[in-house]
């Protein structure tokens, strides 16, 4: 099945000012709800990429065909396209698109700083523990897409949650727990007070498990999950606008 809309597309942008970003979208989820965002950072003048997904814009059984080591692959992929053009990369993501940032920067120190979006490390939803079993017997359940406050926007996803896939996610959780310690890169974190896929735990354990000596939580007042296409979106690009730009001030000072 073809991807559904061109926004859904992968974005690509090339600046001028030697600075990346990648952005990560969410699980079932598309660049569309990216694409604001990366807008904004293009009309900043930085280079910006963000991929599709493995299994995602096409069908919920494409998902179930796919691990947690495709979706990373993909990213991957994309951040040394960026480090091969730019002095500096930045990675964004959001939701699943938060968990693939941080193993990234887990496994990449030359990082420069990160922005997480409602990231997802953990659920504590009852029955969570027997996934990996029910997904051999079960393929699919109703998910919940478009967790979104303003009215009108809307998110391009599956409405069908694919259990496999999920269970793979799950596997993504533990090891990116285990290693956040290995964080020591700038961390923003946007959590949004009201959200019903990612509970608040997640960013509690995010920002108590890295070593960043500068990290920040800002809470999103008028926000469900897809905070990238709801109310507070504006202050999500400004905020991390900004945040690029007084990291990048900061390392220019230590160095000079």
């Amino acid at each position: 099945m073809p991807v559904r809309s061109s926004a859904a597309e992968p974005f690509a942008h090339d600046g001028t000012s030697g600075t990346g970003v990648l952005l990560c979208h969410g699980f079932t989820s598309t660049p569309q709800s990216m694409r604001d965002w990366a807008e904004h950072l293009a009309a900043a003048d930085f280079t910006v990429r963000c991929p599709l997904l493995p299994g995602h814009g096409t069908s919920w059984r494409d998902l179930n065909r796919t691990k947690w080591t495709d979706w990373y692959a993909a990213v991957a992929r994309s951040l040394d396209e960026l480090r091969s053009s730019c002095r500096s990369v930045f990675v964004f993501g959001q939701s699943m698109g938060g968990t693939l940032t941080l193993r990234l920067a887990e496994q990449n120190p030359d990082i420069a700083g990160i922005v997480l979006v409602n990231p997802s490390v953990t659920t504590l939803r009852r029955g969570a523990a027997l996934l990996p079993v029910l997904c051999r017997v079960l393929p699919r359940l109703p998910g919940i897409p478009g967790d979104i406050a303003k009215p009108g926007s809307e998110e391009i996803a599956y409405r069908w949650l694919p259990l496999k896939a999920m269970a793979s996610l799950q596997q993504l959780w533990k090891i990116v727990r285990q290693d956040l310690h290995r964080i020591e890169q700038p961390v923003l974190l946007f959590r949004s007070a009201v959200d019903h896929i990612v509970e608040p735990v997640n960013s509690e354990i995010v920002l108590t498990g890295v070593r960043s000596t500068d990290s920040a939580e800002v809470v999103l007042p008028n926000s469900y999950h897809v905070a990238t296409l709801d109310h507070d979106a504006p202050e999500i690009f400004r905020l991390s606008a900004e945040f690029i730009q007084r990291v990048l001030q900061r390392t220019a000072e230590e160095t000079a």
